[in-house]
């Protein structure tokens, strides 16, 4: 049997307008932002759709949109013939692997949408409360992105934050650091690219929110999921509700592996991916870690049919 994965994108996938053309299409769609509106407590689907774009960037505004925009892309695409149960794998980037727990039906949607609301605002208050940021790095290998690291730290806290695909490390950490490792990065011929985020996610700077989400998450009903959903903290799968909660917590602080989570599934046997949600992260991405590997994106309303049907051949 064929193993199909479907997979999630996270922070830094959204754009005014997101979504839009799915919630014209789609009814299961437009009860999903109505849904999300209704625990956000404001019109998720007009600011998903009209913006503006500087509240869209919000941490704290730009996790439970993109959650809701994720669910409600997945929620029509299984209503336009998608098998839910042809997905043996699940995964997502960061904020996306929340979207995965819910579509493996680990946790329900309010529940959900309460959680990921309460993450972007504990990282956001995190973020606020001590400077710091992310650089991405083009053209290094670990080595490489420790050596920057090594050299621009000088006391203060830098690490690796994101290990995204092959040639792509996001290290994070104070802002002085971080202006450093833009030069260090040329010593060791990289490309460095601060990024436009809040603060040092998935670092020591978010400690304090990761105990905050704690107690959040303490309170959240999990269960176990129904398809191997695979955590970004070790690229291993999840296991019951107190091993889920645990490792969302650290994911807060650690690193994402997600070009371990990609390899994991396809030494798994994973042969086919679906990427659900805004944008085309995790299909760009993909490219970078097996060009060869099938990807199927689904993000627009005219994908909804046909990639249904794919997923079902």
């Amino acid at each position: 049997m064929t193993k199909t994965a479907v997979i999630f994108p996270g922070q830094g996938a959204q754009s005014v307008g997101m979504g839009k053309d799915i919630y014209d299409a789609s009814g299961r769609a437009r009860e999903i932002y109505a849904q999300g509106s209704e625990v956000l407590g404001f019109d998720i689907a007009a600011l998903c759709f009209e913006g503006p774009a500087e509240k869209l960037e919000r941490t704290d505004i730009q996790q439970p949109a993109i959650f809701v925009t994720s669910v409600a892309i997945w929620e029509a695409f299984l209503d336009a013939g998608a098998d839910r149960n042809r997905f043996t794998h699940m995964g997502g980037l960061s904020l996306g692997e929340y979207t995965a727990l819910y579509a493996a039906g680990a946790i329900s949607f309010r529940e959900a949408v309460e959680v990921v609301r309460r993450r972007g605002e504990l990282m956001q208050a995190a973020a606020v409360a001590s400077p710091s940021g992310m650089v991405s790095l083009v053209g290094a290998d670990a080595e490489k992105a420790r050596t920057v690291c090594e050299e621009a730290a000088q006391g203060e806290v830098l690490g690796e934050a994101n290990f995204n695909c092959p040639g792509q490390i996001v290290i994070a950490g104070s802002k002085s650091a971080c202006e450093r490792a833009v030069v260090a990065a040329e010593g060791v011929g990289c490309r460095a690219i601060p990024l436009a985020v809040a603060g040092a996610f998935h670092s020591p700077f978010m400690h304090s929110a990761a105990e905050g989400l704690s107690v959040v998450l303490a309170g959240a009903t999990f269960e176990t999921p129904r398809a191997q959903v695979i955590s970004n903290v070790d690229a291993h799968y999840h296991g019951d509700a107190d091993s889920i909660r645990s490792t969302l917590c650290r994911q807060v602080t650690q690193p994402v592996l997600w070009e371990k989570c990609v390899g994991a599934m396809l030494a798994d046997g994973v042969s086919d991916f679906v990427e659900i949600g805004p944008g085309r992260v995790l299909t760009g991405l993909m490219r970078k870690i097996d060009r060869k590997q099938s990807i199927t994106n689904i993000s627009k309303a005219e994908s909804l049919s046909s990639g249904a049907a794919t997923a079902a051949s």
